[in-house]
């Protein structure tokens, strides 16, 4: 994620390296890009991740893949411990890897082959066992499952604006009318122009917007009930159960399981 460690490892003649880095709580990157995929993992701590095509959060042991050349801001809720594998675009094609970002699940060999490849030299031996290690790494990632973790933005410049304010204090009470006022467009104009820009309705997207601050919040250690109260459900059950569906488990046991 630093500049020096990005330009150290940019131009390595190797299809993949890795590194090992904590941040702060709060630490920020502003906009930038790399000339080589980032597959992020965030063995402790919660990323978010900012473009112009939408947020994403990465929750604590899960990762975020960001292809070469996408402009991307970064920032660190509570302490992070960050594994990064930058890739160049021959393995990333050769693997399948998505052109778009995308939160990913982590698995138990996944874990191990990136805590291992933090040790290995930059310049691996290729047809060596450590070679053989690498491009197992790289299968893995590629075969890891995607994870419902971001809120795509529209492109109208006074939606999107609206958008990125709700983002960062999303509640349930937030509606369609609310929004209207905002954008100056008639229920019908906004309804249709945010389907169209964004794939989903505003209903879905909202209750999206609050589960990433969720995660967040919860990644962070607090209570079930007060963010589930902050964000505007009737209950901690009711939070519970929209959680349970989206992300596949309840919110105890999704920060509570290493991994897959």
């Amino acid at each position: 994620m630093r500049e020096t460690e990005l330009d150290l490892h940019e131009n390595i003649p190797r299809d993949a390296v890795v590194t090992a880095n904590d941040y702060r709580d709060g630490q920020h990157f502003v906009l930038h890009t790399h000339q080589r995929g980032q597959f992020a993992y965030a063995a402790c701590g919660v990323i978010t991740v900012f473009t112009d095509q939408g947020n994403w959060v990465v929750p604590p042991q899960r990762a975020i893949w960001v292809p070469a050349g996408v402009p991307h801001e970064m920032s660190m809720n509570g302490p992070v411990t960050m594994l990064n594998t930058y890739i160049r675009s021959s393995a990333v094609e050769r693997v399948g890897l998505p052109a778009h970002c995308q939160v990913f699940g982590v698995s138990t060999l996944l874990r191990q082959l990136l805590i291992r490849a933090i040790d290995l030299p930059a310049l691996y031996a290729e047809q060596q066992r450590d070679g053989h290690l690498m491009s197992l790494l790289l299968h893995e990632i590629a075969d890891m499952p995607p994870l419902s973790l971001n809120a795509p933005l529209p492109s109208e410049p006074r939606v999107v604006q609206a958008c990125r304010r709700l983002l960062e204090q999303p509640s349930l009470e937030i509606g369609i009318d609310d929004m209207c006022r905002q954008v100056g467009m008639s229920r019908r104009t906004f309804t249709r122009l945010f389907r169209q820009q964004t794939g989903i309705s505003f209903v879905e997207w909202r209750q999206q917007a609050c589960l990433l601050m969720a995660v967040v919040r919860l990644g962070n250690g607090e209570s079930i009930t007060r963010v589930a109260t902050d964000l505007g459900y009737s209950s901690p059950s009711a939070f519970t159960s929209v959680f349970r569906r989206v992300l596949g488990d309840a919110p105890s046991r999704y920060f509570s399981k290493n991994g897959l």
